[in-house]
């Protein structure tokens, strides 16, 4: 897994709990900041999955590579 991936879903887990304290309390700023973490850890979410398809993509390529030049 892309770390990437692991920090985004810490932003978006750190968002939700900063967005729902911000609408509990009555704090428009935190719920914005809160707001804020979830979109930043989307974005960080996706690029490493992303990263995670590429590299899987590689592997595989490189995989049949290795397999088809065993057999001449």
């Amino acid at each position: 897994m892309d770390k990437n991936r692991i920090e985004g879903n810490m932003d978006k887990a750190k968002g939700s709990i900063k967005e729902a304290a911000g609408k509990a309390v009555g704090n428009d700023r935190l719920r914005a900041e809160g707001a804020a973490d979830k979109a930043k850890g989307a974005v960080k979410d996706a690029a490493g999955r992303a990263a995670d398809a590429a590299r899987e993509g590689v592997d595989k390529a490189s995989d049949r590579f290795h397999d088809s030049s065993k057999h001449h």
